[in-house]
């Protein structure tokens, strides 16, 4: 009998220890300080080398600035390493789409890790799936154009974000519009976490907002006009200091309509 309760003891505690395990692997995979997977491509790792050879300014109607890229390296103000700043000064006064940076290479379906920090108060920015959608990095802004929605389309999950001077993440995963005789039979679809919490799953994306400034479709049909190309991955520039580190990508085939992970 004694010998029966000591086997499920330990059976108990190795249950526990490899749910405690899987638990723990899960968190990891989302959040701030999450590593590329095995076979990802990392597209900004701190360094100026990194800026210079896999990002571009995107060249808009209201491109102003001038190559190189203007967005600066500069120290972690938290932790160790540096990040840069979007604080270009082509884009001073919010004048998105003047100064925004774009990958040279081009993607459809994706899963995405970002983290950024807003310096100050009502500091401004936006990461770009496929220059096109619009996730919101914005302080102070909890409606649907605000921090972390897919703008004009969610309700901004304010309650995740870690606020001003601290760093923040946003891991993604993407589907790109599918198409069927040159028209859009399925809406592109995305799945968020935002600092390690989920704020959506599977929306679909209806449009482009903020007109032909704002990326890839934005002048097509007021933004409704969705074309079937790859497109890069975008920061925006508009005139504040919001900084960026351990940007990463790994390129996925998703064959069914679904982003949920």
């Amino acid at each position: 009998m004694k010998t029966n309760v000591l086997i499920k003891r330990i059976l108990v505690s190795i249950l526990f220890i490899l749910i405690s395990g899987i638990i723990t692997n899960t968190i990891a995979q989302v959040g701030l300080g999450t590593k590329a997977p095995k076979g990802a491509e990392i597209l900004f790792d701190g360094s100026r080398e990194m800026l210079d050879e896999k990002w571009i300014y995107w060249e808009g109607p209201r491109f102003s600035a001038e190559m190189p890229i203007k967005w600066k390296i500069v120290d972690d103000p938290v932790d160790k390493g540096t990040a840069m700043n979007s604080g270009d000064p082509a884009a001073a006064g919010g004048k998105y789409g003047s100064a925004d940076i774009v990958t040279k290479k081009k993607y459809r379906d994706f899963r995405l890790h970002v983290e950024f920090l807003i310096k100050e108060e009502g500091g401004n920015s936006g990461v770009y799936l496929q220059n096109r959608y619009e996730i919101q990095v914005c302080d102070g802004d909890s409606t649907m154009h605000g921090m972390a929605a897919v703008i004009n389309e969610t309700e901004s999950p304010y309650y995740a974000y870690n606020g001003v001077g601290k760093w923040n993440s946003y891991d993604i995963t993407f589907r790109a519009a599918r198409f069927k005789d040159g028209l859009r039979i399925e809406k592109a679809l995305v799945t968020l976490y935002f600092n390690g919490i989920k704020a959506y799953t599977d929306i679909g994306i209806n449009q482009v907002w903020g007109g032909p400034n704002s990326g890839i479709d934005g002048g097509n049909d007021g933004g409704k006009g969705i074309t079937d190309t790859a497109e890069g991955l975008k920061l925006q520039a508009e005139g504040h200091e919001v900084l960026y580190r351990n940007i990463w990508i790994n390129e996925l085939i998703l064959k069914k309509a679904s982003t949920d992970f």
